[in-house]
């Protein structure tokens, strides 16, 4: 799993509405981070955003799968589907969809206990 530099590039053009984004490199692939929180990953240069109950039908309903890390389909990460193909050029819609993947980020950070959240909102 990677990430290349004109994906990277890529993918930091079209966050930029939300004010930028940081990418840390995890697993063979990368986080992606804004204030403080994770709410995207890219593998193989795939985007998947975090997703919860309140969006997995907004990703269900564009044919968008979990992140799966290994060959083994039980092996998935539910908790972050791909992003739709068709937002690579539909710069409007991306942020949408970035920004609700922020909201489901959030969400998870104020489930925690306040001494282990990471927003800096």
């Amino acid at each position: 799993m990677s990430l290349s530099r004109e994906y990277q590039d890529f993918l930091s053009e079209l966050f930029e509405p939300m004010g930028g984004v940081r990418f840390r490199k995890m697993f063979g692939g990368a986080g992606v981070f804004h204030q403080g929180l994770n709410f995207a990953i890219v593998a193989d240069d795939t985007l998947y955003f975090k997703a919860d109950e309140t969006t997995f039908a907004d990703f269900d309903n564009e044919d968008c799968g979990p992140f799966v890390y290994s060959t083994d389909p039980y092996k998935a990460m539910t908790g972050y589907r791909q992003a739709p193909e068709r937002l690579h050029d539909e710069p409007d819609a991306f942020t949408v969809w970035a920004r609700k993947a922020f909201a489901v980020a959030m969400r998870a950070d104020l489930k925690k206990p306040p001494a282990k959240r990471k927003f800096t909102g």
